[in-house]
């Protein structure tokens, strides 16, 4: 039997990989959706005998709340790429990265086709119904982002292929015909909800997000190791996700005592909405399934802890955090409100998830979203909200979060750096010193 040693450079990438992944919180991210949607595929990966395509990587990065050129993401991005150069450099490696590139193509073409398709179909005279409207528009944002993963690793595979002829002398092969990606209406969400997949079932999952293997389409080896209880992982004729920017729903009064009818009313619109999620998941619907997701964001933030109840009872805990990280993308006072109802009833855990998520927001909606949890009374979360962003974001960062309110901020923010060690206190004391935001 011929035993294969894994080379040095992708071992250690390995590990990298393994560290990040220890980094992601409980019960949320891209890994859940991931190990769900292919486990084999993603197993190699973090066994080192593939290569997690590094779009991926960043995604995992977003989902342990790590900057994408901060300290971390850069020694992966060195490490990718002396993995990757060996990883190519085996026997028949330059075969297998024309091959792969084949691949990429027929996908990005397929995308652009399909994108074509589905904007075609939006702009018909008659309209379509609205209910079709909010289908194709959430399937047209899937396809974009399909043919930006394409368009990415086309470019990756490219570099490598230059990279390995001028080590290897090999020949590259023509470089396929590069089409400018559709401009998009809307910036494409990070994370798709997984198709259902038959539990015996061992088919490869279709499109570019999960072309990582160079294999066939029949996985056999280990399954990834269960990620942490649930998984991740965004008016008129706008598309309906939290990421797309919907308006927010009317906030809450702070200390509004709860309302029975309104708790009646919500554990009734959870029930039906798990009823009509659980059917769609069983038609294979995923599309309309996450859509489904997305309008309970729409609704009052007061019914979501009886939503996430509900979904956990029926086994659809992976829904729920699917919903939470499209939650994390919500306008600021939106975002506030979802927090602050989970907090008030009880799901503290999720409140700090969902705030953990949104941290990568640029710092001027961190600053709205702050000011929305401190008018509603909800100092705690307000706390949790900074010291995740202090832990995560460099202190320059901070310091341009804290020039947006700078009574308010300066020492909220220093207190969230003194909770997370005094080094990271220093560090921030430094740079709104810099900023001027701070005594010398």
């Amino acid at each position: 039997m011929t035993v294969y040693q894994l080379p040095t450079e992708q071992a250690v990438f390995a590990r990298w990989l393994a560290e990040l992944a220890g980094r992601i919180p409980p019960g949320g991210g891209w890994y859940g959706v991931f190990a769900e949607r292919d486990p084999d595929g993603l197993r190699a990966c973090f066994d080192g005998t593939e290569i997690l395509p590094w779009d991926v990587v960043e995604s995992l990065l977003q989902d342990a709340g790590e900057p994408a050129e901060g300290p971390l993401a850069l020694r992966g991005r060195t490490l990718y790429a002396a993995a990757t150069g060996a990883h190519d450099r085996r026997h028949g490696g330059a075969e297998a990265l024309i091959e792969r590139r084949e691949l990429m193509e027929r996908e990005r073409r397929y995308a652009e086709a399909r994108a074509r398709e589905l904007g075609d179909r939006l702009r018909a005279t008659p309209a379509p119904p609205p209910e079709e409207t909010v289908r194709l528009e959430h399937d047209l944002a899937w396809t974009r982002d399909d043919h930006a993963r394409a368009t990415s690793r086309l470019t990756d595979l490219t570099s490598r292929l230059r990279r390995l002829e001028q080590h290897d002398g090999t020949t590259a092969g023509p470089e396929p015909a590069r089409a400018p990606a559709p401009a998009p209406a809307w910036a494409p969400p990070p994370a798709p909800a997984p198709d259902p997949v038959p539990p015996k079932a061992k088919r490869r999952p279709r499109g570019a997000r999960y072309a990582w293997l160079e294999g066939g389409d029949e996985g056999q080896g280990p399954v990834v190791a269960p990620v942490p209880a649930s998984v991740p992982s965004a008016g008129g004729a706008a598309p309906r996700g939290a990421r797309f920017g919907v308006a927010a729903a009317p906030d809450r009064e702070p200390g509004a005592v709860p309302d029975p009818d309104a708790a009646a009313e919500a554990a009734r619109a959870a029930a039906n909405a798990v009823y009509a999620l659980q059917r769609l998941r069983a038609q294979g619907r995923s599309g309309d399934a996450h859509a489904l997701l997305c309008e309970a964001l729409n609704g009052p933030p007061d019914r979501l802890p009886a939503l996430a109840g509900e979904l956990h009872r029926a086994g659809l805990g992976a829904d729920w955090s699917i919903l939470l990280w499209e939650a994390a993308s919500l306008p600021p006072g939106h975002l506030a409100a979802v927090a602050g109802a989970l907090a008030d009833a009880g799901r503290a855990a999720d409140c700090e998830q969902l705030l953990r998520q949104g941290v990568a927001r640029p710092v001027e909606e961190l600053a709205g979203a702050c000011d929305a949890l401190r008018a509603e009374g909800h100092h705690r979360e307000a706390h949790a909200l900074l010291t995740a962003f202090v832990r995560v974001r460099a202190p320059e960062d901070a310091a341009r979060l804290a020039s947006e309110d700078p009574r308010g901020l300066v020492p909220l923010l220093l207190d969230a750096a003194r909770a997370v060690s005094a080094a990271r206190e220093r560090d921030l004391l430094h740079a709104l010193r810099v900023a001027g935001l701070a005594g010398g």
